[in-house]
């Protein structure tokens, strides 16, 4: 008898099964407030990524993966921190893919993961001064920063022959890093801004700061601020009042919301968003279809990615603790190794587990330089007939 016990107990151990890890991963998105139409597909991404690896059951020798959500606001820092701690605390988990807005993602990290030695990949946290914030290499993401987002900005209204224009920006570390990237490059290249001033987020009457900006004047309005708040109602401000009728809109300002929102009046406006026209996005859009939400939407692909990074980097290091594999991160990401896009994750995982190397291109063509941030590429975008147009990548 004890001997068909102790070969139960064998067989128990060999296969894995009965103790499995379950590895579990935040998912803190803006699920209210100012980008609240974008986390959805975003959040979805991300889930993607992870009911794919369940599928195969090839992570760290059969572990299961749960995505814990948890709302950002976008833009309350306290409730960020709040909701993040909770992540960490109350359900344990191994990693967070997030935040989005930058001011938030920024306090999650000193206030959150850094003391608690948690990794966080976000897909859409950009301003430039993340790039230099202490993270103990705990922090990366999978979207370029506004430093090259304002050299990208510059250089389409340079070739659209804009020469002036006047420039609101969300006043927060997202709008400003922002709109100093813009003005520094587009007055580089010639260009005037003739006026750069903040808008809050959340007010019921914008009319004070659209009186200042046509007061000013311009070419062009550039909103660097959300689409479902305070850069719609200056929008819609502008074009009420006729102090502007075309608009340049940055990342934060994309996303089918905005032009059903303002209707026509937006038509002929144009912007820019992370994206790439790579095989791993058209890849990543069958995907998104087959499981109803869409892959390119703003940071959706960005949001897989993240997740996938995590799931990879846990593998190569074999462990499901940050402090662990945090230094896997960019070795999965960047050559050498095999190639791996949306759809190939089990396969990957695999690889990894047999002693392979990995190149992970995934949905937005990841290559992650500097301090751990996407090198990136841009979807230029034109407004016509009420949706959001690609005419080119950069």
């Amino acid at each position: 008898m004890r001997k068909i016990f102790l070969a139960l107990i064998s067989s128990v151990l060999l296969s894995g099964t009965a103790f499995a890890e379950e590895v579990k991963i935040g998912i803190i998105l803006g699920f209210t407030g100012p980008i609240e139409s974008l986390t959805p597909d975003m959040g979805a991404g991300a889930e993607l990524a992870i009911a794919e690896v369940n599928g195969g059951g090839a992570l760290l020798g059969g572990a299961s993966v749960t995505g814990v959500r948890a709302d950002s606001t976008c833009i309350d820092s306290a409730a960020a921190q709040a909701a993040a701690e909770r992540l960490i605390t109350s359900d344990k988990v191994n990693a967070i893919m997030g935040a989005d807005c930058s001011d938030v993602t920024g306090a999650i990290l000193a206030n959150v993961s850094v003391p608690n030695g948690v990794v966080m990949i976000s897909p859409s946290a950009t301003s430039p001064g993340l790039s230099t914030a202490e993270d103990d290499g705990l922090f990366f993401r999978t979207a370029p920063s506004d430093a090259r987002q304002g050299q990208v900005v510059a250089e389409i209204l340079n070739d659209q022959g804009y020469k002036t224009a006047a420039l609101t920006y969300t006043n927060n570390d997202y709008g400003k890093g922002l709109a100093d990237s813009i003005a520094s490059n587009f007055t580089a290249g010639g260009g005037t801004i003739t006026i750069n001033a903040a808008h809050e987020e959340g007010k019921g009457d914008y009319s004070a700061e659209v009186a200042a900006l046509a007061q000013a004047g311009g070419d062009i309005l550039i909103v660097a601020g959300y689409l479902d708040q305070g850069g719609k109602a200056i929008i819609q401000g502008s074009l009420d009042t006729g102090a502007f009728d075309v608009f340049y809109l940055p990342d934060g300002m994309i996303g089918d919301s905005l032009p059903a929102a303002i209707g026509s009046g937006l038509d002929g406006s144009i912007g820019d968003v992370p994206g790439t026209d790579s095989p791993g996005a058209a890849m990543f859009v069958e995907l998104a279809t087959a499981a109803g939400f869409k892959g390119d939407g703003p940071f959706a692909p960005e949001s897989y990615d993240a997740a996938a990074l995590i799931m990879l980097a846990m593998q190569a290091a074999g462990s499901s603790n940050s402090q662990d594999f945090k230094a896997k991160v960019m070795q999965v990401a960047n050559a050498p190794g095999k190639k791996v896009y949306p759809g190939d994750l089990t396969a990957a995982l695999k690889y990894i587990a047999g002693g392979g190397d990995v190149d992970y291109v995934g949905a937005s063509a990841v290559e992650l330089i500097g301090p751990g941030e996407s090198a990136g590429s841009y979807r230029e975008i034109l407004v016509d007939g009420g949706k959001n147009t690609t005419v080119g990548y950069r």
